[in-house]
């Protein structure tokens, strides 16, 4: 269970940051470091495991007929990458405590980051890939609340928009890519997808899974031409982009490929994607980052172009290069968050980030220019750093594919980006720190306090370390790492610092050197670029790409919408009139079948004519809005009658109970309706919309036709024969809803909070001017509250309360449940309401409905999830039968808290509507009281 620890506790922590950060802004940056290394703590019993070769699964099982299980896998990837998520999470937490401002809501931004963090956790923890998916999702809705946590900032918006907007329609297509992927390999387990690579790349959707898998993790990682959306992520504060941006984030679209990376690769399609696609990212980002004038921009561009060369190591498809591209991760990791950071101490302590501005800056921070001369060495491949290394593996891996087709392009394109590399490097250094002094800088700048400095000095001395003694220091989880990505031993290789003078040698040479030319000539290299270089902006493009997408989208809207709701039902309804139609076109000859009809009886035909009548009444009359809704009444009164007809007790008891709510409902909607609605409609509009109400009403008719003069097989067979022995109740109905299908019931109580807290939130603190009097000039009943009427109610409530929990703990076994009998109890206390008055009601009913709400979501949640405990499927429910004294036999059942959580749910959310519309009422009543006094 340690495994779903680690993915959860990050979340939970968030919300405990939240709560603690109003004692102060170090109890944030403490509750958030205590969070993390309790996560850490808990992956530290497995590690032992990871490192004994082994895969650690847990597993939970949630909807077996589905194939989802909540399950997780560590592995040596997974594990590589959780200790980058946690280790450099710590050290984030330290830095943004320094480097948040007074003015900034500390709370708020480690709440946001430990649902980051636990995101992405999550994806590299995931054993199913629907559920990897979900994490997935979470990172892009995360990110983008922490780019844009400067909300006050156009930039920062407008960012994190293009972050959730690029990254979102990534996830969307990684969605399709999976579920292919799953149908191909008939499981979503990633057991099965990593051991099914032979089968799944002779598959015919091999290739369109392929495309949609690799989208999403282009997209993720900012691959060309997907690249645009990380230097406009920028805007974001600098923690945020040394975290997402350099270790955790943009990682999960590498992560992705070499998670998938032996069930995908190893055929043309994947070599020349990847590879292609990693290679045009190496080029031109390497490219732009040498003419960056923002210092975190540079860093940007650097991220991009090596997360190119970590997708064009992949792409190359040898275990080598595999070993190549999780080597780089790691370094590119270690050194490029130090880079972030040390540029996040100089916007802070110099006030800006414009390279033109910062000049000379060694003279007054030393010990940070030395910390970013060691990173920016590292990022540029010099030998004795630790980038060195894995760009050095690269150059070699590209000199294998030098015999193929034009297989020399790989290294002479390998050997440019290097060259570019080096020179925007050297140009971090020597324009920032040298190149004479500062120009107008907003401050004087000066070294950072200590603490924040810790964080890249941690940082640095891994560089060195790494790039001096990698043997000792990274080869022991860079073995299991590739282990995991290659799921088989790994292949001969040497980590030393020195080789010799082999090509790979030659061509780091030459990439110095020519780095350093490149750097020293670089006047007329950014008079070409400042020509053409606007004139290749991916943002210009996504841009108009978006504003197409709104004035596409508005001219539809403006010709089925145009303000109109009969616009928009008439459009409605002929393209359900269409599909019907073409549907009988097809097969005009299937519209009867020959299965015999019931006999009609007299209580039949007499509800059916009671039902026409009403309805037909209630479209006549529509305009006599009162009316119109006894009508509509009598139209609910009547299916009931209907359901007990057909014994359907539950359904109808709900019927009833729902229309009580729904009439209490209109009449508190219709006080500040008129009594009688103008015409809106002309006399050939209302001819065309009967023609289309008969036509409608026509081809619903003829489908039922069609539907009920047909043999059918019905499902309830297996509901009836396991409803007892499976979920211990004898009403079928309730089962379905509390087990069967309470997956179902769950979301539905979900949508349904959602929706009372969303009316609530329109509701509240609005004020509306009531209707004084009618139309006729006749004055409201100034007897609010009439004794007789008050007295009554109060004399019902607790009869009215009683029946509820009668329903409520019978509805296993007979008609009733907690829906039902959330309904009554809500009807019980409205009625309080209306008959007493607002003040009156609130004075004696002190239970905060929002409470109410969380505690029935919480209970059914619990009581699912209490099924794990015991290995079984979420929502499995369990029953006994008891004997007590007086009382006798007594069933006692978990699905009876989940139905309780039901009924909390249902009452919380009806009062919390009612109560409120009732509140409207009552300001909007004192508003004219005021009025008529002044």
């Amino acid at each position: 269970m340690n495994l779903l620890l680690v993915a959860l506790i990050p979340f939970a922590g968030g919300i405990f940051i939240a709560s603690i950060s109003r004692f102060g802004r170090l109890y944030s940056a403490w509750g958030a470091g205590a969070v993390t290394l309790l996560a850490l703590a808990f992956l530290y019993p497995s590690i032992a495991d990871v490192f004994a070769e082994q895969t650690v699964t847990q597993r939970w099982r949630w909807i077996p007929m589905l194939g989802l299980d909540l399950a997780f896998r560590l592995d040596g990837l997974g594990l590589l990458f959780s200790l980058l998520i946690l280790g450099i999470g710590i050290l984030i937490i330290i830095y943004a405590r320094y480097y948040l401002s007074e003015r900034d809501d500390m709370g708020r931004f480690y709440a946001y980051l430990m649902m980051f963090m636990g995101s992405m956790l999550g994806i590299v923890l995931s054993e199913n890939v629907i559920q990897l998916l979900i994490f997935w999702e979470l990172t892009s809705l995360s990110s983008f609340l922490l780019i844009s946590y400067w909300q006050q900032r156009h930039e920062s918006r407008s960012g994190a928009r293009m972050a959730l907007a690029v990254t979102g329609g990534g996830g969307l297509a990684l969605l399709g890519g999976f579920l292919l992927l799953g149908e191909i390999c008939g499981s979503y387990d990633l057991s099965v997808i990593l051991a099914s690579g032979d089968s799944i790349s002779q598959h015919p959707w091999y290739l369109p899974m392929l495309i949609l898998v690799l989208l999403g993790a282009f997209t993720k990682s900012a691959q060309f031409p997907f690249h645009f959306w990380l230097p406009n992520a920028m805007a974001a504060p600098t923690p945020v982009s040394a975290y997402l941006h350099s270790a955790t984030m943009v990682k999960a679209g590498v992560f992705l490929l070499a998670r998938l990376y032996p069930a995908l690769s190893g055929t043309p399609e994947w070599f020349w994607l990847v590879s292609m696609t990693g290679l045009a990212t190496l080029l031109i980002a390497a490219y732009i980052a040498m003419f960056e004038h923002d210092l975190k921009g540079l860093l940007a561009y650097s991220t991009i172009s090596h997360l190119g060369l970590i997708t064009l190591l992949f792409g190359m498809d040898t275990p080598l290069a595999a070993v190549a591209a999780v080597f780089h991760i790691i370094n590119h990791a270690i050194f490029k968050a130090s880079l972030f950071m040390a540029a996040g101490i100089i916007d802070h302590e110099a006030g800006t980030r414009d390279m033109r501005r910062l000049r000379g800056l060694w003279q007054f921070m030393p010990h940070t220019a030395s910390l970013s001369m060691v990173a920016a060495a590292s990022m540029a491949g010099v030998p004795l750093f630790n980038g060195f290394l894995s760009k050095e593996m690269f150059f070699a891996e590209t000199l294998h594919h030098i015999n193929h087709p034009w297989g020399w392009l790989m290294p002479v394109a390998a050997t440019l980006a290097g060259v570019f590399a080096v020179a925007y490097s050297l140009r971090f250094i020597h324009a920032v720190f040298f190149s004479g002094a500062p120009v107008d800088l907003p401050k004087t700048p000066h070294e950072p306090p200590r603490w924040m400095k810790v964080p890249v000095e941690l940082l640095i001395a891994l560089c060195l370390l790494v790039g001096m003694l990698p043997a000792l220091t990274v080869e022991p989880i860079l073995g299991v790492a590739a282990m995991g990505v290659l799921q088989g031993p790994l292949p001969d290789h040497d980590l030393a610092i020195w080789h010799g003078f082999n090509p790979a040698v030659w061509m780091s040479i030459i990439a110095l050197t020519g780095g350093i030319l490149a750097y020293l000539g670089r006047k007329p290299l950014s008079v070409l670029h400042d020509h053409m270089g606007s004139r290749i902006d991916f943002k210009l493009f996504y841009n108009s790409l978006i504003d197409w997408l709104f004035r596409t989208a508005s001219q539809i809207t403006r010709f089925l919408n145009a303000n109109s709701l009969q616009r928009m039902v008439l459009v409605f309804m002929l393209f359900i009139m269409a599909l019907g139609v073409t549907s009988f076109i097809d097969s005009p000859s299937a519209l009867t079948g020959d299965r015999q009809l019931l006999s009609m009886d007299a209580v039949s035909l007499l509800i059916t004519i009671i039902l026409i009548i009403a309805a037909l009444g209630t479209v006549i009359m529509h305009r006599q809005r009162l009316v119109s809704l006894i009508l509509l009444g009598a139209v609910g009164l009547g299916v009931a009658l209907v359901f007990i007809k057909f014994s359907a007790p539950d359904l109808a008891l709900t019927q009833l109970s729902v229309e009580v709510v729904t009439i209490v409902l209109m009449l508190l909607a219709l006080y500040f309706l008129p009594q009688y609605s103008p015409k809106e409609s002309s006399n050939p509009a209302r001819y065309r919309d009967a023609l289309i109400a008969i036509a409608a009403g026509t081809g619903v008719s003829l489908l039922v036709w069609a539907i009920l003069t047909r043999p059918y097989q019905t499902i309830a067979d297996y509901f009836l024969e396991n409803s007892m022995p499976g979920g211990g109740g004898a009403n079928v109905v309730n089962v379905i809803l509390v087990d069967f299908r309470g997956y179902d019931t769950l979301g539905e109580i979900t949508v349904l909070a959602l929706a009372g807290l969303g009316i609530y939130a329109m509701l509240h603190q609005l004020k509306l001017s009531g209707a004084e009097a009618d139309q006729q000039g006749r004055s409201w009943d100034n007897d609010m509250h009439p004794l007789i009427m008050a007295s009554f109610v109060r004399l019902l409530l607790p009869l009215a309360l009683l029946v509820s929990v009668y329903i409520l703990l019978r509805g296993h076994n007979f008609p009733g449940g907690g829906f039902i009998a959330g309904l009554i109890t809500a009807v019980a206390l409205i009625m309080q309401y209306l008959a007493n008055g607002v003040s009156w009601a609130q004075a004696r009913l002190t239970v905060n409905m929002h409470t109410v709400i969380s505690a029935g979501l919480l209970i059914a949640a619990l009581t699912g999830l209490a099924s794990w405990a015991f290995d079984h499927p979420f929502l499995t429910s369990t029953f006994g039968h008891l004997n007590w004294p007086v009382i006798g036999e007594f069933e006692l059942a978990s699905a009876m808290a989940f139905d309780l959580g039901v009924y909390l749910v249902v009452v919380g959310t009806t009062l919390l509507i009612l109560i409120y519309l009732g509140l409207v009422h009552k300001e909007s009543h004192t508003t004219h009281v005021r009025k008529r006094i002044r």
